[in-house]
């Protein structure tokens, strides 16, 4: 079990065999169910709450508002403007206003829905030209009056995707007794969990302990408390145990969205296809409260113009507040909806010039040492050029002979086209803007059974991606050891921050290899001293020899180097720590007739700095393109008037393993000379260049422009 080396993950048996402990199975004797009051309206005030009927019930052991919340009512990651409870207003479609507790789970739908509220019906924001600005980032770099002489615009709109984790919101509140409370929880941040609850329930930190539960599925829907709260303030008020699990239309309400935006561009560039300057407005749509909206707009808008070298750039990125549900982190977390922009654009612009898209991309490709848009120098490896290169050389394939429609025999060739399309995207991995960054690890090793075992204890969620796997590899290599542990994720260590930006392996990575580097100093001492030859790592009889009882502990924290704030009027800073690279290919049949759209291969390459578990760097490729492709054709959240329409997984459309094609990769391992091993988070590029390359393939087939996604059936035959 050695870093570089193929392993598989330790739960994966488990959860094919259906095993698998998820949080939604937790159960305890004696536990309550919880559940959820929520508005029918997207903004309306609060004129009363009557709850006399279902505190009555038969079962019933409490009802909650707001005014039982005992500390702060207001929560949130980044600005504290989310009630834990409506207090005053609703401002979305769904808005949790009251608690119930009761025996069962069917008892507490009951309550819940006896629970009376009147409300005064507001008129809801629901277009975000309307919304209230919550930030507004801007970047003015190089000439602002530049000119070209080839000059392409374009309006594009990005429809509200979901996370869609197969596992809904779910978890488990105990009470201790003395006050206190242990949440058994899936989510992303143990840490920032356990800060916000201690203070909605004005306690202190060491008395709300969280563990890390079976969860299924995140991409960054359970960065935001959902029912923690909730569970933890019908545990302490009952006394009892209290599980709450949501439903999964309730799910669509409980945690948050892909922010949909608009987006408007204007590309300049020579005869000779080099770009002069770019102007864009990005325009995201957060929702009801803030979320991670103030970092996913900074983020939209740093990689506003891709991984193209930029002399010139005027760009305005502006996040809103509506009364639409509210949308916070999803894979790809801002640069997302900006590709699908900037490659559109770039396929428009070779068009104008009459160039190969391909070539006008890599004529412009970012390099080491070229200067971004925010002004800061970027360094290591920087491949775009030789990842399409790749993605292009790959040999184009003849198809499976299933047609768009599939087995339902729609059509047998007639008015079916074949496009081929290009994309490139890039982002940061880690934290920016002067976000303490860092992670913390607890390496042991000792002799158990005759055997020298190494336990690894960190609060790294693991949300699917392999960090468990990652954290085994990492101390085995250090130490030489097979038989490593890892504890499950709690808060009884120090932070590991969240399982998003792609950063859990580089981050609570480097903490493991420092902790174990430590414990490894640590043997060398103890052989020199006992006897006086060298270390016998990898001789695991000769290593227990030497232990004998002793056990060697190291905990460690790993930051990595500091970013800096955007200055607020030119964008100007160095903002982020890490980029990540990747291009794909995409090869659809289009039916031309019925707007039936088939992806018949995948193509991507990705520079991964080093691939530590190699199987599951793929995993993570072949996963992010499915979520990109769902973007692009067939996954949107529907809206009307603030109120979700399609809150099922039989109404919001998700690729199947029918809608998927192969997906080819061709994996860089070029090293990052500042990072652990010389990795590169790997989780997000996937999903950034997918979509925009099956749209872009769309547009080769059908010749039609196509600026909003998911592209739908009427968009391709109208």
């Amino acid at each position: 079990m050695k870093v570089g080396e193929s392993v598989r993950r330790p739960d994966g048996q488990a959860k094919v065999h259906g095993s698998f402990v998820y949080s939604s199975d937790l159960h305890v004797d004696g536990m309550l169910w919880g559940a959820t009051v929520r508005s029918p309206h997207p903004h309306a005030r609060i004129l009363s709450i009557e709850a006399a009927a279902a505190r009555a019930m038969p079962g019933v052991h409490a009802v909650l508002t707001h005014a039982d919340v005992p500390g702060e009512k207001l929560y949130g990651l980044e600005i504290a403007d989310q009630p834990v409870l409506a207090i005053d207003e609703v401002n979305y479609w769904g808005e949790a206003v009251a608690l119930v507790a009761a025996d069962h789970p069917e008892q507490a739908r009951r309550a819940a829905a006896a629970v009376k509220v009147e409300y005064e019906v507001l008129p809801p924001v629901t277009r975000a030209e309307d919304g209230r600005v919550l930030r507004h980032v801007k970047i003015r770099h190089g000439d602002q009056s530049a000119h070209a002489e080839v000059v392409v615009r374009g309006d594009y709109e990005i429809g509200m995707q979901d996370q869609a984790p197969l596992g809904p919101e779910s978890g488990l509140a105990i009470p201790d007794g003395a006050g206190g409370v242990d949440l058994h929880i899936a989510t992303q941040w143990l840490h920032v969990d356990q800060q916000q609850l201690a203070s909605i329930l004005a306690l202190p930190r060491e008395k709300v302990r969280l563990t890390m539960a079976g969860i299924g599925g995140a991409f960054g829907s359970r960065e935001d408390l959902s029912m923690q709260a909730h569970a933890c303030l019908l545990a302490i008020r009952t006394g009892s145990p209290v599980k709450i699990a949501y439903s999964r239309p309730e799910s669509f309400v409980g945690h948050v969205h892909r922010h949909p935006g608009t987006l408007v561009y204007e590309h300049g560039a020579d005869r000779d296809g080099k770009l002069v300057y770019v102007k864009a407005r990005i325009l995201l749509d957060g929702g009801a409260y803030a979320s991670s909206s103030t970092a996913v707009i900074a983020n939209a808008t740093c990689f506003s113009c891709g991984p193209y070298l930029m002399p010139n750039a005027t760009i305005d990125g502006i996040v809103v507040y509506t009364n639409n549900p509210p949308c916070g982190a999803m894979r790809g977390f801002g640069s997302v909806q900006n590709c699908y922009a900037h490659e559109a654009q770039m396929d428009k612009l070779a068009a104008a010039l009459g160039m190969d898209p391909v070539e006008l991309r890599i004529k412009n490709a970012l390099k080491t040492g070229d200067r971004l848009i925010t002004g800061q120098i970027i360094d290591g490896p920087v491949p775009v050029a030789e990842l399409l290169r790749r993605v292009r050389a790959f040999p184009e394939p003849a198809g499976d002979g299933l047609m768009p429609g599939g087995y339902s025999n729609t059509t047998h060739g007639e008015g079916v086209k074949r496009g081929v399309g290009y994309a490139a995207g890039f982002k940061n991995i880690g934290y920016s803007e002067g976000f303490d960054d860092y992670s913390t690890a607890r390496v042991r090793l000792f002799v158990h059974e005759g055997r020298p075992r190494v336990e690894v204890h960190s609060a790294a969620a693991e949300v699917g991606q392999g960090v468990v796997m990652v954290q085994a590899q990492i101390a085995g290599s250090v130490l030489g050891v097979n038989d490593v542990v890892v504890l499950n994720a709690d808060t009884g260590v120090g932070s590991a921050g969240s399982s998003s930006a792609s950063r859990q392996t580089y981050i609570t990575g480097g903490a493991v290899q420092a902790a174990a580097e430590a414990v490894r100093a640590r043997v060398i001492e103890l052989g020199e001293s006992e006897l006086g030859g060298e270390l016998p790592v990898g001789n695991e009889a000769a290593l227990a020899t030497l232990l004998g009882d002793a056990v060697i502990e190291e905990t460690r924290e790993f930051r990595p180097r500091a970013t800096h704030h955007l200055d607020p009027e030119t964008g100007q800073s160095d903002a982020h720590m890490q980029f990540a690279f990747a291009a794909h290919r995409a090869i659809v049949d289009v039916d031309t007739e019925l707007g039936l759209v088939k992806v018949v291969e995948l193509t991507t390459a990705q520079d991964v700095g080093k691939a530590i578990n190699p199987l599951a760097v793929e995993g993570q490729l072949e996963g992010g393109a499915a979520q990109g492709l769902g973007l692009a054709v067939m996954e949107e959240i529907q809206l009307k008037d603030g109120v979700i329409r399609n809150a099922s997984f039989t109404d919001y459309l998700l690729p199947t393993m029918l809608d998927m094609p192969p997906v080819k990769m061709d994996i860089l391992e070029l090293g990052d000379p500042n990072s652990p091993y010389g990795l590169k988070g790997v989780g997000e590029p996937p999903t950034i260049s997918s979509g925009p390359a099956i749209v872009a393939a769309i547009r080769a087939a059908t010749g039609r422009e196509i600026d909003r996604v998911p592209v739908r059936p009427h968009d391709l035959t109208l």
